[in-house]
């Protein structure tokens, strides 16, 4: 008795699963289709100028890097 109510409740849940799924494709078929053909519209790309400006420093020289003595290196 209970193999034959597990199956009748597996058959009627696959059975509503089947038809859920048909009554799908029939109500969407024409939004997957323009969905499947869509081809975007080509945009040029942005392009973006930028300008970077860094005020010169006028007071003040830049001191040289002076050479290490040779014996400095050596160990």
């Amino acid at each position: 008795m209970f193999t034959l109510v597990a199956a009748t409740l597996f058959s009627a849940a696959f059975l509503l699963a089947v038809a859920t799924i048909a009554w799908m494709f029939a109500a969407y078929h024409d939004k997957m289709v323009a969905a499947l053909l869509f081809q975007p519209i080509p945009q040029t790309p942005q392009v973006y100028h930028i300008r970077v400006s860094r005020p010169r420093v006028t007071h003040g020289l830049r001191k040289a890097s002076l050479p290490l003595p040779a014996g400095g290196l050596t160990a």
